[in-house]
């Protein structure tokens, strides 16, 4: 009976100290995508979502927009991006104190030798005081051995907890990565885009020199007054100053890329490369939405850090019962370095070491309210997580729903806006129209022709993210 009453409080002890079972939130995951069913292509037709991409290696997910030049600055910034490097050495730092959580599973042993020369007073040698004294030199040599017995799972808690946040910093690199890659990606799509509109612009600047040209020699002619020529004039210098200041932002976005690549701007120069259309983007297939939860990196990592918090409630209960410690030393001292082990100087001890608190003013209880309190915090931050990665790809599946169906209707208004530019310039050519009808058709194609290069920008970026959403992966 007595060993029952004992059994039943060790196992009362054991199970209110350990770790409690790590159960997990219970997130409402949505059947399908609300964005992800029918799409609209390019021709205007309707299909559904094809996996295109499946041949691709996994990760690589850049491969498939099929552009050299965008993988080589990929592969160039995972060697020397910065941010990732930081994620990296945080990566190695969790390991190595996953590493030492592990090491307090196995006995500490130190080995120690030493040499001392002293000359202590008569007085402490038991001598009548004045009695000389003669120095002396001993040699000692020991051999200690420690090892925590883990009664109440406060090691394996804290190794559970350690190897949790190496995990966390494992999956936040990904997420990094996966960040610098998008980034860079993205902002490679904006500077050609950028391009696209700069080719754009000159042509509208070349178009409004051959506008002054002729109404310069209609002047000379006596053809047409002053007003059509100045405007001709007004046109083309606020054509120049729109290319100009278009020059600024591709150099922000120029910039910015060599920063991702972890170069500096002074010395980094990309090649004027338009992106002349939408025909390479990859289809992104969704997939069901309880797959983001195994491919986002930042779910991942939120996983962990909830598996560290649960962990560590272990380490803070264990604290509140005793810890038992087993020692073993063994040496000896002599007066010469080779008699150390072999006169009678050994020496040797074995011992255990039972402690407990007794008294702490309540610090382990709060120490677990506080731990307790870093689950439930983690814990709404996975969700958070989980939503936030929804609302992100219903966004730019919604994003390239739309921005297919405004390109469809560009593309229309395109043809429209050049026949009327090329009928107007007709018609003025020979006198049955006014300039302004000319210069309100051209201004109508160049906008028009920008509005459809930042479209083709928008879509290749607007790709590019929901790759990012979606994990990187599919």
């Amino acid at each position: 009976m007595n060993k029952t009453i004992v059994y039943s409080l060790a196992t009362l002890a054991l199970s209110a100290c350990a770790a409690p079972e790590f159960k997990q939130p219970q997130v409402e995951v949505p059947k399908a995508f609300k964005e992800a069913g029918v799409l609209v292509a390019a021709d205007g037709s309707r299909w559904t979502q094809a996996r295109p991409a499946e041949r691709q290696p996994r990760g690589e997910w850049w491969l498939a927009f099929n552009d050299p030049t965008l993988t080589a600055l990929i592969n160039d910034a995972t060697a020397s991006n910065a941010s990732l490097a930081q994620a990296a050495a945080r990566v190695k730092q969790a390991r190595a104190i996953a590493g030492i959580a592990e090491a307090e599973r196995i006995p500490q042993v130190n080995a120690g030798v030493g040499a001392q020369r002293a000359n202590p007073s008569a007085v402490e040698r038991g001598f009548p005081p004045g009695t000389p004294v003669s120095p002396a030199t001993s040699y000692s040599a020991k051999l200690t051995a420690s090892y925590e017995v883990d009664l109440f799972g406060r090691v394996s808690a804290n190794v559970a907890a350690a190897r949790s946040d190496a995990d966390a910093a494992q999956a936040t690199y990904r997420s990094v990565l996966l960040s610098m890659q998008a980034d860079i990606a993205q902002t490679y799509f904006r500077l050609r885009a950028t391009d696209a509109e700069l080719v754009t612009l000159a042509e509208s600047v070349r178009l409004r020199e051959e506008n002054v040209k002729v109404n310069q020699h209609r002047f000379e002619l006596g053809d047409i007054g002053e007003f059509d020529l100045s405007r001709a004039r007004t046109e083309l210098a606020t054509a120049r100053a729109e290319a100009i200041g278009l020059q600024r932002q591709r150099a922000t976005t120029e910039h910015a890329l060599a920063v991702l690549l972890g170069e500096a701007a002074p010395g980094f120069k990309a090649s004027p490369r338009p992106l002349q259309d939408s025909a390479f983007l990859p289809l992104i297939p969704a997939s069901l939405p309880s797959t983001l939860l195994e491919r986002r990196p930042d779910i991942a990592a939120a996983q962990s850090t909830m598996e560290a918090a649960n962990a560590r409630i272990g380490v803070a209960r264990a604290a509140m019962f005793p810890v038992l410690n087993l020692g073993a030393g063994g040496g000896g001292v002599a007066g010469n370095f080779a008699d150390v082990f072999t006169t009678g100087g050994q020496s040797w001890l074995l011992g255990a070491m039972l402690s407990a608190p007794l008294i702490d003013g309540g610090r382990n209880r709060a120490n677990i309210a506080r731990s307790e309190a870093v689950l439930e915090e983690s814990v709404g931050a996975y969700r958070q997580s989980v939503l936030q990665a929804f609302a992100e790809v219903e966004d730019n599946l919604a994003g390239l729903r739309i921005l297919a169906g405004q390109t469809a209707q560009i593309e229309e208004a395109l043809l429209s806006a050049r026949r009327s530019a090329d009928l107007a310039a007709k018609l003025y050519g020979a006198g049955r129209s006014s300039y302004l009808e000319l210069l309100d058709a051209q201004r109508n194609l160049m906008a028009v022709e920008r509005s459809a290069v930042q479209l083709r920008g928008n879509r290749a970026v607007t790709t590019v993210a929901l790759v990012r959403a979606l994990g990187g992966d599919w």
